[in-house]
């Protein structure tokens, strides 16, 4: 009977420990070469689809973008009543997306959640690279973009200065702010797992460009010591640089007196909006990178997809209160030009698009990531998260250009076409992955160091014919 329940109680410790990374360790060496491994193997199918995506950002981006700026705006479909169009909805939807990379690792290294540790470097690329194609898309939106520079700060001597009751002038503040702080905060815990890949490639321009990046780095008592002080202020310090950079974003609309835009809850109902689009980006990009690079089964694990589906529905109720919240106080106003402005997003021409937006972003969570089967399983959950991007754009797309359609001079109304603004937004789409694949082949994409780190820190004790599983303070 003794050694029947020690067979079972084995059996249970193996369960736990095949279940979760942070109690199945690997030695050092063994986690390294599976990174590294990752890293170089690549297939004639990587090099396809970066031949597609390169033709797609060349003619859909560059080639569109140099039609744009020598025929003039006109090609686009922005005109009276609707000045903003996709290119905007682009740029709100891109900083939505580099909300994600922030929360998981910043938040939730605050906050001490072991589970992020294997996929933090998978969410702040998706910052660093969504806040590109944001920029790309506000210069877009300019037009003559060769005249950015009237938007930065800068003293010059005939004493001309930036127009600061300009949106535009605020989204390159917040942008340029939010996009050097993450990158920063991207690139301090990279250090480490670059000086291991820098000990661990031979030579030629690759051992170059990690012996620049890794600063020295050797793992010394000292350099952890300042590393770790280093990014706990980064991580405390860019948490609110992320909330305002979204309410920034919101005043665009907020501040305008314009039917449907002059809420005062636009603020948070934007941070909660670009928490649920960037956790289903992550969560997509896991569910790829786990099922098209080698070795990444074992660090990225139903555990992790369970844990994020469990933040995705939480964050849906959220956005579901926020919008009916903005939806109800606007509505029981009275204003004559927000009803009907209210009355066309369901009942015009585009009233599908409005029902379908609520349908992904809380019917299919709130139906499928109740299940932890379900939210476990990545391809089940790589679909809510398409989804829920998909939802999160349309409900940008009528934010922007169909609340513009309505305003208080009727005989202005005419429904927003777009034009070259489609190829160019597909080209930023193409340009983000493209930056993605590029990545996943120079830099380690899962933080080796902090695996290693927690699974020192978590260990398995026994009270009784209990397993418990316990975590430890590591200076």
């Amino acid at each position: 009977m003794a050694f029947k329940n020690h067979i079972e109680e084995t059996h249970g410790e193996q369960h736990l420990r095949q279940k979760h990374l942070m109690l199945d360790p690997k030695p050092r060496g063994e986690m390294n070469a599976m990174v590294m491994e990752a890293m170089h193997t690549t297939t004639w199918k990587f090099w396809v689809v970066v031949a597609l995506l390169s033709a797609v950002v060349l003619f859909g981006l560059f080639w569109s973008w140099g039609i744009l700026i020598a025929e003039g705006m006109g090609v686009a479909g922005v005109n009276r009543p609707s000045y903003w169009g996709i290119f905007l909805v682009n740029t709100v939807f891109w900083i939505g997306i580099s909300h994600a990379g922030t929360f998981i690792s910043a938040i939730l290294r605050v906050f001490k959640a072991e589970f992020r540790r294997p996929f933090t470097r998978a969410a702040e690329l998706m910052t660093t690279f969504g806040l590109i194609q944001a920029g790309f898309s506000i210069f877009m939106h300019m037009g003559r973009v060769w005249r950015m520079y009237w938007l930065m700060p800068y003293p010059n001597q005939r004493l001309l200065w930036p127009n600061f009751h300009s949106p535009l002038t605020w989204d390159l503040l917040a942008i340029t702010t939010y996009l050097l702080s993450s990158t920063m905060y991207l690139y301090l815990p990279l250090i480490p797992d670059l000086a291991m890949a820098r000990d661990r490639t031979k030579g030629g321009w690759q051992k170059i460009f990690y012996r620049v990046l890794a600063l020295g780095f050797r793992g010394t008592e000292g350099e952890w010591k300042h590393l770790r002080s280093a990014m706990n202020i980064f991580a405390w310090a860019i948490i609110p640089i992320m909330f305002s950079v979204h309410t920034i974003v919101s005043w665009d609309f907020a501040v305008a007196t314009r039917p449907g835009w002059n809420s005062t809850i636009f603020g948070p109902y934007f941070i909660i909006g670009a928490l649920h689009s960037g956790m289903g980006a992550v969560i997509m990009v896991l569910a790829v990178v786990r099922g098209t690079m080698k070795n990444m089964k074992y660090f990225i694990r139903p555990e992790h997809f369970e844990a994020i589906g469990k933040l995705m529905l939480i964050i849906s109720m959220g956005w579901a209160y926020f919008f009916f919240n903005d939806f109800i106080v606007q509505w029981y106003g009275g204003d004559k030009w927000t009803q009907t402005l209210l009355h066309y997003h369901e009942s015009g021409p585009l009233g599908y698009l409005w029902f379908f937006m609520l349908f992904v972003n809380i019917v299919i969570p709130w139906s499928v990531l109740w299940n932890k089967r379900w939210r476990s399983t990545p391809w089940i959950v790589f679909i809510v998260g398409l989804l829920i991007n998909v939802g999160m754009w349309i409900e940008r797309y009528i934010i922007i250009p169909i609340s513009l359609t309505i305003n208080r001079s009727p005989f202005t109304w005419k429904l927003y076409q777009p034009g070259i603004e489609i190829p160019l937004g597909i080209g930023t789409v193409a340009l983000f992955i493209l930056l993605y694949l590029a990545a996943s082949k120079l830099i380690p994409l899962i933080p080796v160091w902090e695996v290693q780190e927690g699974q020192m820190a978590h260990s398995l004790k026994k009270y009784g014919r209990e397993s418990v599983v316990t975590v430890s303070e590591l200076e």
